[in-house]
């Protein structure tokens, strides 16, 4: 069985943004049944140099949504740092980028493996680019937000992390 550039990344990248939609909803009824102020997450840092939830979750979505789109044509950007968006904001972002991965096809994806993909740090092959850049860091601020929702009390478990698994019947 071989695994396609679509399924290795668009798949993997809705499986997440599933997975951090539940866990933001989580984290909306948490702060709601603790009366807990939605900002007290969006700013929090697992360590005063690292940037807040917000951030995490930008890059979430720029590391999967932005990247595809990257990948089409041909450069990527990454998304902004300063972006002032609060929680709600946050989860209508995740929604958005399941939306629109959910419209890319499986032909369009494979399609772009040997496409040339800039950066503003380096070229890549567009399989290089999903999969040695994009998907790892898409890991990295997924599991970053993860873990400063854990800090604040919420309720996740490995199980909300993984999201919908492709489980055989």
């Amino acid at each position: 069985m071989s695994v396609s550039l679509y399924d290795a990344s668009v798949g993997r990248f809705l499986q997440s943004l599933g997975a951090v939609s539940g866990y933001l909803d989580k984290g909306r009824s948490h702060c709601e049944e603790n009366n807990m102020d939605l900002n007290e997450i969006v700013e929090t840092r697992l360590y005063p140099d690292m940037l807040p939830f917000r951030f995490q979750i930008i890059q979430v979505v720029s590391h999967s949504m932005d990247a595809i789109n990257g990948a089409q044509a041909g450069e990527y950007m990454p998304g902004p740092v300063a972006e002032d968006l609060d929680y709600q904001a946050l989860q209508d972002l995740v929604t958005e980028a399941q939306s629109g991965l959910q419209q890319v096809s499986a032909g369009v994806v494979n399609g772009l493996a040997d496409k040339e993909v800039r950066t503003p740090w380096w070229t890549f092959t567009a399989e290089g680019f999903l999969m040695s850049f994009s998907l790892p860091s898409f890991y990295f601020h997924v599991t970053t937000a993860y873990d400063i929702l854990r800090t604040k009390g919420v309720p996740v478990g490995k199980l909300d992390y993984l999201g919908q698994l492709n489980i055989k019947t």
